[in-house]
């Protein structure tokens, strides 16, 4: 039997069954209530930097379209014209994938949950820097970089921590954001008094790597005895250009990092792997790729296995379609495994908020407001505009 599943908050399972699969389905589920912020004037905002999705299908072209058109995320020759091109090429696509997974992305509605939860433990663990008040900052989606920069301009917050919500960097994402930042305050003047910090990778943190494991754990348990030791985890990764990787980009080895970290909280339980997801175009990205190292272990006669998202902290397209329906559900009934299951994104489980509220509180309490590592470019870097940035950012966080 193929069994595939995923976690949103504590809401019970959908499933349709078919024969020999149970398929939970990402319909109907109800929003979970966010608490408002209040109207007390914040001190310290929290500006939580993501790639965003389209929570209709209406977003999905201007989604695709940023995406296509930002040099930091992908490289097109004659970007310009092409980008669109490929944006309203691929949008009816995606938005088939969307309408499978409920009509829209539920990023948002996650992250704001997150922040909501953050803030109300910074408001207990720092009461010195509260109250505090989290900002989303989508890259693709709204709410856009500059809307939240124009919101937190106008609360008139003494601090800023800028949280990448990217555990492992890479200058395609997080890298990406930051640059956002700087286009938008490069004409602007900043506001009066404020002091700026950033946190822009924490893929060791203990606290996420007890959470990673903790989900690893709760769909460990659920395979038979006689199977539970050779189950392969697989932990899947956003890939990257192996163009990006050889100019020195530092996320192949942090997401392996991470890997080794959660295995070791797992005290090494199991085989596992690290492999590749999302690829996009016919460059060279890193391999295996996730449904190939799927077909390869089949190959060796390996039939249990356990997909973990390891480097994204909210259920989106990328775990909800990719993951658990290409992969759990029709490739796996295509290749014959016996069992294979998915492990549930971060989301809001209450080691991965101790997690945030960790990472914020000790650099809230810390002399460094920016890493030496973020201020270094890549060896091979030829990016002028990334070397603007971390000279900005030098400067603002001094």
């Amino acid at each position: 039997m193929i069994c595939l599943r995923f976690n949103l908050l504590s809401f019970g399972k959908q499933c349709l069954q078919a024969p020999s699969i149970i398929y939970p389905r990402f319909l109907s589920v109800a929003t979970p209530k966010v608490v408002s912020q209040g109207v007390k004037k914040p001190k310290t905002g929290i500006i939580m930097l993501n790639m965003g999705g389209p929570t209709s299908k209406d977003e999905v072209h201007n989604y695709l379209l940023r995406i296509m058109t930002d040099t930091d995320m992908i490289q097109l020759p004659v970007q310009s014209t092409l980008g669109p091109l490929i944006a309203k090429r691929r949008t009816p696509e995606v938005q088939k994938k969307y309408d499978q997974i409920g009509g829209g992305s539920p990023i948002l509605m996650w992250t704001q949950r997150q922040g909501e939860l953050l803030c109300q433990k910074l408001d207990e663990l720092s009461p010195e820097t509260g109250p505090h008040k989290y900002y989303v900052a989508f890259r693709y989606t709204s709410p856009l970089t500059e809307d939240t920069l124009d919101l937190l301009e106008k609360d008139g917050v003494e601090r800023v921590v800028i949280f990448s919500q990217y555990p492992q960097y890479s200058c395609a994402t997080t890298g990406s954001s930051l640059n956002e930042i700087y286009r938008y305050y490069k004409f602007r003047k900043l506001p009066v008094g404020v002091k700026w910090g950033i946190i822009d990778r924490w893929g060791t943190h203990p606290l996420l790597t007890k959470t990673v494991a903790d989900r690893i754990k709760t769909e460990l348990i659920k395979f038979p005895d006689e199977v539970k030791n050779d189950v392969i985890i697989m932990f899947s990764a956003h890939s990257l250009p192996l163009k990006a990787v050889n100019r020195g980009d530092s996320y192949p080895w942090e997401v392996g990092a991470t890997v080794q970290a959660v295995m070791e909280e797992l005290g090494y339980c199991n085989p596992y792997s690290l492999v590749w997801q999302s690829k996009v175009g016919p460059l060279p990205w890193l391999q295996p790729s996730t449904d190939e190292a799927l077909k390869g272990f089949v190959k060796q006669g390996k039939k249990n296995f356990i997909l973990v998202p390891v480097a994204f902290v909210n259920e989106h397209i990328e775990t909800l379609h990719e993951l658990d329906i290409e992969y759990c559900s029709e490739l796996a009934m295509e290749l014959g495994i016996k069992m294979i299951r998915r492990a549930a994104a971060p989301n809001d489980h209450p080691l991965f908020i101790d997690a945030l509220a960790d990472l914020v509180k000790n650099h809230l309490h810390s002399n460094k407001s920016v890493s030496p590592k973020f201020l270094t470019r890549c060896p091979h870097c030829t990016n002028v505009r990334c070397h603007q940035t971390k000279s900005w950012f030098a400067k603002l966080c001094t």
